[in-house]
């Protein structure tokens, strides 16, 4: 069977303007994903204009790469995680050739729909949760081999999840008696460790946990902010950088990240003189991240935590 790509993309008229479209130019979509971004760029670009596609999902980078060079032979992909840009830059030889870099941090309706997948607290399946399956390292290993102060440390840091403590304990109880292998089995042991007005109030009551463990299979903030420092110095002048963040904690390394780049002096600030040497290379944008409107809020709930930072090379 056919795998299709369902997914609608966040703020796209948003993103497209942002990224004000030179025609001839030379984009980056660090997350593929379904390509619903990328193509809207396509159909913006020139026979002279070139977009690179970037996926460490296996299943995005194939289907996707055959949807899009049948109808656009300036389109080429790479199976990578987008922190190994440096290396597909280098490869190409666009070195502060960039005209627009777009970096979409969410997860697909795709990956988060397939229950196979395991990234779902929704559907029952393996605990995988793995955006490149050829890594042998599952949301397995984290629920049934991490200690009490790992979990704790995983929940708290990358799910904000204030009950860490106790879902740790209870997991580790569970797992005592025989591994925890699916989504279900894992969603229940988070359901009876939350007070029932919070497991009520929240309605996905698992969304903390299983965010948390997702970022920690995957690696998702790892290098982050350094490869936005990266991509914005190989932006050529005027060309501009967009990203969608989907939680406060990668939207704090973008917010700052896109700081040091658009700050001429980065010294601490009791520093009386300044002794960085550091120059501003970009602008911001938009000084506050843009939301998505209401109707599309309505129209497609994953963008209701949606945030979109731009800067642009100066």
């Amino acid at each position: 069977m056919e795998i299709k790509f369902e997914h609608k993309p966040v703020m796209l008229n948003e993103v497209l303007s942002g990224l004000n479209i030179n025609p001839d130019g030379i984009y980056i979509d660090c997350t593929l994903g379904g390509g619903g971004h990328s193509e809207k760029i396509l159909e913006k670009l020139s026979s002279n204009g070139m977009l690179i596609g970037l996926d460490k999902d296996t299943d995005a980078i194939e289907y996707t790469t055959r949807r899009l060079q049948s109808k656009y032979p300036n389109f080429k992909s790479f199976h990578t995680d987008f922190k190994q840009v440096l290396d597909v830059i280098d490869y190409l030889d666009l070195y502060n050739k960039l005209d627009g870099v777009l970096i979409d941090l969410g997860v697909s309706s795709y990956q988060l729909d397939t229950a196979e997948r395991g990234f779902s607290f929704r559907f029952d399946g393996p605990l995988d949760m793995r955006m490149d399956k050829s890594q042998s390292f599952k949301a397995y290993n984290v629920v049934n081999e991490y200690s009490f102060e790992q979990l704790c440390k995983i929940f708290f840091e990358y799910g904000e999840e204030e009950f860490a403590k106790q879902i740790a304990k209870n997991i580790i109880k569970a797992r005592e008696i025989s591994p925890i292998k699916t989504t279900l089995e894992l969603s229940k042991i988070i359901e009876n460790s939350l007070p029932a007005k919070i497991v009520f109030k929240r309605g996905g009551a698992d969304k903390k946990v299983f965010q948390a463990i997702r970022i920690e299979v995957n690696g998702e903030l790892n290098n982050l902010y350094e490869t936005i420092l990266l991509l914005g110095k190989n932006l050529k002048k005027g060309g501009r950088m967009a990203i969608l963040t989907f939680h406060s904690l990668e939207d704090r390394i973008v917010k700052y990240a896109f700081r040091e780049l658009c700050t001429d002096c980065i010294c601490p600030p009791k520093t009386p003189i300044c002794i960085c040497g550091h120059k501003a290379i970009c602008k911001l944008v938009n000084k506050k991240p843009i939301v998505a409107s209401i109707e599309e809020q309505k129209e497609n709930p994953r963008s209701t935590c949606a945030k979109l930072r731009i800067i642009e090379r100066i």
